[in-house]
């Protein structure tokens, strides 16, 4: 176990609720973390390696990123929690559901906000500190049309989709149950709204929701299912494909358009081109580098620390750190059509994850009909 040190600025048993600072003072969080151990960072992100390098070098200290999925992470830091062997110091984690039931709500993790972001960053989006938003995008192939053929995802429900949507499995990917849930909870008149929109008729469903109608005929629609983002990408603008498929990924993929991928956004789909998805930024309780950890923060909320993950898409909380001009997708020029994360309903994302993976699998295999 990592030697605990006693400073003032130091995180205790308190910080188990998330924290608003009364400032920051990086001269004096430098000075203190100079006498602490290497600090220790997780993302799910590759990038996570060049920005704890960054930091490292900025501060004159020691940080390890190391690039770790969502789930992988939360059983890490438990682990070590439950173990009294904490190594990890900060957390970057894209199932907000999860961490908020796995690692908030356990007092594993604290939510800690510089003072001088408080003004910067969205009052729902500081406890917990969420550093970045994710652009998901209805996607086409932009060699194969001059714009996207659909323009209301109700239209992926009949049968010329059938088996030309591809998107991540949703029993495996979590995040796309979970958005089911938030477009039910908050959306679900406008995905009634697109409804009528596309078929010339108001929805009429025994259905709980008009979202349900939708997961339901879009699953027995037999969308193509992927294990990641980058085979969504293969199968919709591959550079050699010759049939015409749509899907759903992160923009972080347009960046392969580089290399000859095909990836347009389809900037008129209703009711929304797209879906942002929250990540939140966490320091462990019981971590011996505290000061480093809060520098650490500070930093990724900055121009400077935020520029790597950046250029994939993927948007800042603070309004300070713009999306770069040359980032891949153009989606900021579409940012009025996404939807966003509500963070307060986290939880019933959470509760609610198995009964959507049941709708979906019904829906799929044909035993539930719309």
């Amino acid at each position: 176990m990592k030697t605990t040190l006693t400073t003032a600025l130091m995180l205790t048993s308190a910080l188990a609720a998330p924290v608003l600072a009364e400032g920051f003072d990086e001269a004096a969080l430098l000075a203190a973390a100079k006498s602490e151990p290497a600090l220790t960072v997780y993302d799910s992100t590759g990038k996570i390696r060049e920005q704890a390098d960054a930091f490292a070098a900025k501060y004159g200290l020691e940080a390890t990123g190391t690039k770790s999925k969502a789930a992988a992470t939360i059983k890490i830091v438990a682990g070590e929690a439950q173990a009294r062997n904490v190594q990890a110091d900060v957390v970057l984690i894209s199932d907000l559901p999860a961490a908020t039931a796995q690692l908030i709500e356990t007092g594993h993790v604290a939510s800690y906000l510089p003072g001088d972001m408080a003004g910067k960053i969205a009052p729902g989006q500081q406890s917990p500190l969420i550093v970045s938003n994710e652009p998901v995008v209805w996607t086409y192939n932009t060699a194969l049309n001059e714009s996207c053929p659909v323009g209301n995802i109700w239209a992926l429900t009949e049968p010329e989709w059938q088996g030309r949507v591809s998107m991540p499995d949703p029993l495996a990917k979590a995040m796309y149950t979970d958005w089911f849930n938030q477009l039910a909870m908050h959306h679900d008149a406008e995905v009634a709204a697109a409804y009528e929109a596309h078929f010339g008729r108001p929805l009429e469903t025994a259905f709980a929701s008009a979202t349900e109608a939708f997961v339901v005929a879009l699953a027995a629609n037999q969308p193509l299912l992927t294990n990641s983002d980058s085979d969504v990408a293969l199968a919709v603008g591959a550079p050699d494909t010759t049939g015409t498929f749509l899907g759903i990924m992160s923009t972080a993929k347009y960046r392969e358009n580089e290399n000859g991928m095909k990836l347009g956004i389809c900037a008129s789909m209703q009711p929304m081109v797209g879906l942002l998805y929250p990540k939140a930024m966490l320091i462990t309780e019981g971590t011996d580098s505290p000061n480093a950890a809060k520098l650490f923060v500070h930093y990724m909320l900055t121009a400077e620390g935020w520029a790597p993950q950046a250029i994939d898409g993927k948007i800042s909380t603070n309004p300070d750190n713009p999306i770069p001009a040359d980032e891949p997708s153009g989606m900021a020029a579409h940012l009025g059509g996404f939807l966003t994360y509500d963070a307060a309903s986290s939880g019933d994302d959470w509760a609610s994850r198995q009964d959507w993976q049941d709708i979906w699998a019904l829906a799929r295999s044909g035993q539930l009909t719309h």
